[in-house]
C-alpha cells in the first residue's frame, strides 16, 4: 500500500519555452529535482507505483495550487479562482514559476494567461488525476496507504548569505498532520542507521501534495523526503557523481522497509477492523 511520486525531476524542455526564456538551458535546470526519480526506481520491483512528471518544474509546477499564479507574470486578467496571494507566488514560485532557484527571471516578456491555462489543462490536471487514481485503488483495497513524496534540496539554502543546510535528508510530514508519527520515525531510524543526518520538517515540512493528500483520519498518510544534492549532485554541471549509485541503494532499502512495515501494520488492521 505505498505508491511513490516525484513531481520535479523532469527533464523534458518543450523547445517554444527553451527559446523564449531569458536563460540558457543549463540555468532553467536549477530548479529540477535531478535524477531524484531514478534514485527511487527500484521502488517499481517493489510494486510500489512511481509516479513521475517527466516536464519540468520551471515549466509547470504539480506541487503547488492548480491555480498558484502570480499576476505580474500575464498579459490579461486572472481568473477569480486564482490564488495571487500566496508565500509561494510571493516569491516567484508559483504554478506557473516566474524565477528559478538562484532568484533569476525565467521570461522576458509576460505570458498570456492563456498560455498558463493552456499548461494546467495538459499537464496540471492529468497528474493530479493519475495521482488521485492510485490513491483511492490502494486505499480501496487495502483500507489506508501511504505517499512518499520525493525531492532533492540544494545543499545550501538561497540569499544574500547562503547557509549550508545541516542535513542529509529532511522529512518532512506538516509537523505531524500529514501522517502518523510512526511512519516518519521508521524512515529517520532507517536511515540514520545507514549514516545519513536526518531532520525533521525543518527546513522542508512539505508541499502541496503532502498538505493537499495527507489525511491520516481518512487513511492517506503523505511523508515528503527531500535529499541533499551534494551526496549524489554536481550541482554546478547537473551531472550525478559516484555518490549516486550507493545513495540510490540505500533508498532501494528505505522504501523495501516501508513496504514490509506498511503492508504488515495495515493488513493488521483490516484484519482487526
Amino acid at each position: 500500500p505505498v505508491v511513490v511520486d516525484v513531481p520535479h525531476s523532469g527533464r523534458r524542455y518543450p523547445r517554444g519555452f527553451v527559446s523564449a526564456s531569458r536563460l540558457p538551458l543549463r540555468g532553467l535546470r536549477r530548479s529540477e529535482d535531478a535524477y531524484v526519480d531514478r534514485l527511487f526506481a527500484q521502488s517499481v520491483a517493489l510494486g510500489a507505483p512511481l509516479l513521475v512528471a517527466h516536464f519540468p518544474r520551471a515549466y509547470l509546477d504539480v506541487n503547488r495550487e492548480p491555480y498558484e499564479l502570480d499576476p505580474r507574470m500575464f498579459d490579461g486578467r486572472l481568473p477569480g479562482f486564482a490564488n495571487t496571494r500566496t508565500a509561494r507566488v510571493a516569491s516567484g514560485l508559483g504554478t506557473i514559476p516566474r524565477l528559478v532557484g538562484e532568484g533569476l527571471d525565467i521570461y522576458d516578456r509576460p505570458l498570456l494567461v492563456e498560455e498558463a491555462a493552456a499548461r494546467i489543462a495538459a499537464l496540471y490536471i492529468p497528474y493530479h488525476e493519475a495521482l488521485i487514481c492510485l490513491i483511492d485503488d490502494i486505499r480501496r483495497r487495502w483500507g489506508r496507504m501511504l505517499l512518499v513524496d520525493c525531492h532533492s534540496m540544494p545543499s545550501h539554502l538561497l540569499g544574500p548569505k547562503p547557509e549550508k543546510i545541516d542535513a542529509d535528508i529532511v522529512l518532512g510530514d506538516r509537523f505531524g498532520a500529514s501522517a502518523e508519527p510512526w511512519l516518519i520515525e521508521l524512515m529517520a531510524e532507517e536511515l540514520r542507521a545507514r549514516g545519513y543526518r536526518v531532520a525533521r520538517n525543518k527546513p522542508y515540512a512539505g508541499g502541496f501534495i503532502t498538505e493537499h493528500y495527507g489525511r491520516p483520519a481518512s487513511g492517506v498518510h503523505v511523508v515528503q523526503i527531500e535529499i541533499n544534492r551534494a551526496l549524489y549532485l554536481d550541482e554546478r554541471h547537473i551531472e550525478k557523481t559516484a555518490g549516486f549509485e550507493p545513495l540510490a541503494g540505500d533508498l532501494g532499502a528505505l522504501c523495501e522497509t516501508l513496504a514490509a512495515a506498511v503492508s504488515q501494520r495495515f493488513s493488521g488492521r483490516m484484519a482487526a477492523e
